[in-house]
């Protein structure tokens, strides 16, 4: 930790604002580059407040987005190996993701279109073989499922602390329980304020998820805040859903979507109907609360999927996250490139937070950025907007 005084300014090449999913693997990138960095956080080092939290996520290469994200992911996996393997700890583990839907799903259709275009490695199975390779599932005569077996489960918490801790030993300072409050660019360089004392910067890199608009008034026209659920229900016989016994996994069953990992805390297993939370302009006003009507359509939701889950939610959490209205990530830079900014990852960003770390730390060291033509820009997302409300019907009054 730093050993500056109260209110002194400190020169450095580049700040990280914000240590959470995207900003620790920016960290990590930039010190592993020699780069002078210090990373900024207004929280402690692993905290419940961020997007990440949660204990577990899913990882997929098969990208049901389209497969213009699976080059991305592909190297994503090599980075979360590579940090596992420094950090002497798991982050992937490497139990694949399994897709169950009707046959013809877009979801499904995507997810093939991916391992076709890139050749990946699966399995596919119609009814009856998901019956028999997964009999965690209700399975539907219609359904399909589609094995990655690139994809799998991630330990979120662990992977920010396993980036700090790597950039910590490449060189990297932080500052925690420290608050941005304004960040100004100069004449000399970018100046951040905090309420800690103020740092001046060569560059930025702006990775504060749910609060950037805080610091980035000005993309309160694309970026809002978006609340996502994750709730946990126990089997009644856990030891088919370990991962030794059950892969991530993503379930369709009429109109309701759901995502899961297998147990890691050996009695339940995460399983996320989706709950349609609605966004929010700043992070005060986000849900703080699941309601009983809400948990109980989410066990009942859950059980239809897997019949052997006790239909009631034993375990579930908010997190929130910043979110744009086509839901693709802006990174971008503003003020001549001084600074750079990652956000509305829309609850969809961790499997990809190495590889845009990589890409953050590129941009901050005068490079284009590696996957810089997926145009994640703030015009485009501004443009897309504009396309979007040109193509509404005008009201009728």
């Amino acid at each position: 930790m730093s050993t500056d005084t109260l209110n002194s300014v400190r020169r450095v090449e580049v700040v990280v604002v914000g240590l959470g999913t995207m900003g620790s693997m920016a960290l990590w990138q930039l010190a592993s580059r020699g780069v002078d960095v210090l990373g900024i956080e207004q929280f402690g080092r692993i905290h419940t407040n961020g997007a990440y939290a949660g204990e577990s996520r899913l990882f997929r290469v098969a990208a049901k987005e389209g497969q213009l994200f699976t080059p991305a992911l592909l190297r994503s996996r090599d980075l979360w190996r590579e940090l596992g393997a420094a950090y002497g700890q798991d982050v992937l583990l490497e139990v694949g993701a399994l897709s169950v839907a009707p046959q013809g799903h877009p979801d499904i259709e995507s997810t093939l279109r991916s391992i076709k275009d890139y050749d990946l490695p699966h399995q596919v199975f119609d009814a009856g073989e998901l019956r028999s390779s997964f009999p965690q599932f209700y399975v539907e005569d219609s359904d399909i499922g589609v094995l990655d077996l690139l994809g799998g489960a991630m330990r979120p918490e662990v992977a920010v602390a396993a980036a700090t801790d790597q950039a910590l030993a490449g060189g990297a300072d932080t500052w925690y329980d420290t608050e941005v409050v304004g960040i100004d660019e100069t004449s000399d360089g970018v100046r951040v304020r905090t309420t800690r004392g103020e740092v001046l910067a060569d560059r930025v890199v702006v990775t504060a998820g749910p609060w950037t608009t805080r610091l980035l008034p000005e993309l309160a026209d694309v970026v809002a805040v978006d609340t996502y659920s994750l709730t946990w229900l126990m089997p009644r016989h856990i030891e088919m859903f370990t991962p030794q016994r059950l892969p991530g996994f993503m379930r369709d069953l009429d109109d309701v979507h759901a995502f899961g990992v297998p147990s890691l805390d050996g009695y339940a297993i995460k399983i996320c109907p989706h709950v349609i939370l609605d966004p929010v302009s700043d992070w005060d006003e986000r849900p703080t609360t699941l309601d009983r009507e809400q948990l109980e359509w989410i066990g009942r939701q859950a059980a239809r999927m897997m019949p052997d889950l006790i239909p009631d939610v034993v375990r579930w959490s908010l997190h929130s996250d910043s979110v744009a209205a086509n839901k693709m990530p802006i990174i971008d830079t503003v003020a001549g490139g001084a600074i750079v900014i990652a956000t509305a990852m829309s609850g969809n960003g961790f499997k990809f937070a190495p590889v845009w770390g990589e890409m953050l730390a590129d941009l901050a060291t005068g490079g284009e950025g590696r996957f810089s033509e997926y145009g994640f820009t703030i015009a485009g997302h501004r443009d897309q907007m504009t396309a979007a409300a040109a193509d509404q019907p005008s009201s009728i009054k």
